[in-house]
């Protein structure tokens, strides 16, 4: 017999060799129905996985995050299978399960896939599904996988399996597809109940835009067609809360090709609402004791060389500027902390002076593959409103412990309500792409979850996703349709100011190293930007929209007093502007609103005679006329209320 630890900790016995299946089985025969895979101490296995010996067990189904992975993961294979049915010489690359569904790339040669290909795929898949096809796994030598690739001319996957240790590698068999894979899997496609190719697009092999150029199919699969339906009217939610579409719609950020791609240019709109970003930012910064720094957009190649990121960074980096003189080399930024650094190190420190808090809304640059740019999410040039905290050991937690409240208020204020916080450790098997020594390692992990307990975060842990000079804590929202968007971060560092020879006086009057802590609350303004955008679908708390209203003169002799209530309002401290075209007055209510402004003000012969405003508020309707003044106190009433709330 062995002990089976269930999540809730319970301990069931069971003959040695049972599976997971026949675990769930003996619970109820309804968890056995929609359980997809079980993670066997700590790691996700297949269903009919012989258990034989004392282990955890957790059962998945699809209300768990590692029963979602399973299951797109096996459609995956699924999608494969069909394509290779309907196009037999197509080559394949690697089909991973990602957050929402999962993509395969794969090479059609010859032919050239549309959209209009996804109904008879899809039709192949669900025919696939419901014969109930099963995937078996298999485990084979280096060579004969090899072997039965080479025979098959399936160069990517030849490719991988060269990359692989002997002894370590799988198969999984579907029908008549053979697909080299780790798993875990579902144990066969009957669950797939229901299925959609959503988008196809370019994907280089390994990224590498010298390499041939794939065609990525992302899809997505569900047990039940209802979850599919919510999932497709959410689809249509998100293409018009898209950040490039109202960013388009209310004038706030461009691109040109002439400027370059993943360049924003941001327009007056646009820049208006960063800085009201930042500034709301930089006075929570001033009362946490925060001294404003600005660095240049360049540095020496050594600076970089020194702090590790030429070496990280360098590949994915502008190519070096040289200058006139021999052997002289800079680079465009791509991290703020080495010039922080430096001024860190431009006067002797004693204790006394730390903790030394340096903030900056800096501009970096990161050479992106120009298939992974997207709007303002992934850009070549944006802006981290970065800061850099150097403190004693003994101040580490209680500075960490600031931070979190920084970030907690932000997103408070910004209305960001769901969220976990992501510990990120690195990896401890492969600890060479780290530097610093296992001790400072092991120093900066504990600080970090000593304070994410303290402040009672709902944390999860992720190892292998620490940066490469220390752990992070990453905070994880969720947006108003649920997506999840990696927003806020904070860093342990002792390896920078080792790096940089950082020093201060201690008590003892010996020379100490601060430790060093990275934090960006917004993590750069452009993708914090697009982010808000969706969530609020470009509906932004009055305090930060760009137009809090639009005057709008029902004929051209009212302009003058538009104009009038105009500079009454800027007076008062409002934002706005007129609508002074030959439109109706109906078109140009539709068009403000498509701009999401909030508060139109109609005005025409009774109001100018009478100093008053007919005011009419997005998807409430008209509110009557008031005086101009009273118009004025209500919104700035409006923006004091919005942000006490959080204070």
């Amino acid at each position: 017999m062995i002990n089976i630890t269930l999540p809730d900790a319970s301990v069931k016995q069971f003959n040695e060799g049972v599976t997971p299946l026949e675990v769930a089985k003996s619970i109820s025969e309804g968890l056995a129905r929609n359980v997809l895979s079980a993670t066997i101490d700590g790691e996700i296995r297949e269903l009919n996985t012989p258990l034989n010996k004392d282990c955890s067990l957790k059962l998945n189904t699809w209300n768990d995050e590692d029963g979602k992975k399973t299951f797109w993961h096996s459609s995956a294979h699924l999608l494969a299978s069909a394509v290779q049915a309907l196009y037999p010489d197509a080559k394949f690359g690697i089909g991973p399960a990602i957050e929402n569904g999962f993509y395969y790339d794969i090479d059609f040669g010859k032919d050239v896939l549309t959209t209009e290909d996804f109904p008879k795929i899809e039709e192949k898949m669900k025919e696939i599904a419901k014969q109930g096809v099963q995937l078996v796994r298999r485990e084979v030598s280096k060579q004969e996988a090899l072997d039965w690739f080479s025979k098959r001319g399936e160069k990517y996957k030849v490719e991988l399996i060269d990359a692989l240790e002997d002894g370590t590698i799988t198969f999984y068999e579907s029908g008549d597809f053979t697909d080299l894979c780790r798993g875990p899997h579902l144990m066969d496609f009957s669950p797939i109940k229901a299925l959609k190719i959503t988008s196809l697009a370019g994907a280089y092999w390994k990224g590498d835009e010298h390499r041939e150029q794939l065609t990525r199919l992302y899809a997505i699969t569900f047990p039940k067609k209802k979850d599919l339906d919510e999932y497709l009217a959410l689809l249509e939610e998100a293409k018009k809360r898209d950040h490039r579409k109202l960013g388009k719609d209310m004038e706030l950020f461009s691109f040109s090709q002439n400027v370059g791609q993943g360049l924003p240019l941001w327009l007056p709109k646009g820049t208006d609402l960063r800085l009201r970003l930042q500034n709301f930012l930089a006075d929570v910064q001033k009362r946490y004791g925060y001294l404003q720094v600005m660095t240049p957009h360049i540095g020496n190649v050594n600076l970089y060389k020194t702090s590790g990121h030429f070496q990280k960074y360098g590949k994915d980096s502008f190519q070096v500027i040289k200058t006139p003189n021999e052997g002289e080399e800079y680079m465009l930024k791509p991290m703020n902390c080495p010039h922080h650094c430096e001024i860190y190190r431009l006067m002797p420190k004693s204790y006394k002076d730390l903790p030394y808090r340096v903030a900056e809304f800096g501009t970096v640059y990161r050479y992106e593959m120009s298939g992974e740019l997207h709007g303002l999410t992934r850009v070549r040039s944006f802006t981290q409103d970065d800061a850099h905290i150097f403190c004693t050991p003994e101040q580490l937690k209680e500075e960490f412990c600031k931070v979190i409240d920084i970030i907690l208020y932000i997103f408070k204020t910004l209305k960001f309500e769901e969220y976990i916080a992501q510990v990120s450790l690195r990896d401890p098997n492969n600890k060479t792409k780290y530097i610093g020594s296992d001790e400072v390692w092991e120093k900066a992990e504990s600080a970090i979850i000593e304070a994410s307990a303290e402040k009672g975060l709902n944390t999860i842990t992720e190892y292998g996703e620490a940066a490469f000079y220390g752990p992070k804590l990453d905070f994880m929202v969720k947006d108003a349709l649920g997506r999840k968007w990696q927003l806020g971060t904070i860093q342990v560092d002792y390896n920078l100011p080792e790096r940089f020879g950082l020093e201060y006086i201690g008590s003892d009057n010996q020379k100490h190293r601060p430790v060093m802590i990275h934090r960006a609350p917004f993590g750069s303004m452009e993708r914090f930007v697009a982010v808000l955008l969706e969530h609020t679908a470009g509906e932004f708390p009055l305090w930060l929209t760009p137009d809090q209203f639009i005057i709008l003169p029902i004929s051209d002799k009212y302009e003058e007093y538009a104009q009038s209530v105009k500079r009454q309002l800027e007076e008062a401290g409002l934002r706005g502007e007129i609508d002074n075209r030959s439109e109706k007055t109906g078109k140009k209510v539709r068009d403000a609103e498509i701009k999401k402004i909030k508060y139109m003000l109609i005005v025409g012969e009774k109001e100018q005679a009478e100093g008053t405003v007919s005011v009419r508020v997005k998807y409430e309707g008209d509110k009557g006329a008031m005086p101009v003044a009273d118009f004025a106190k209500l919104v700035n009433d409006e923006v004091k209320n919005e942000l006490s709330a959080n204070a």
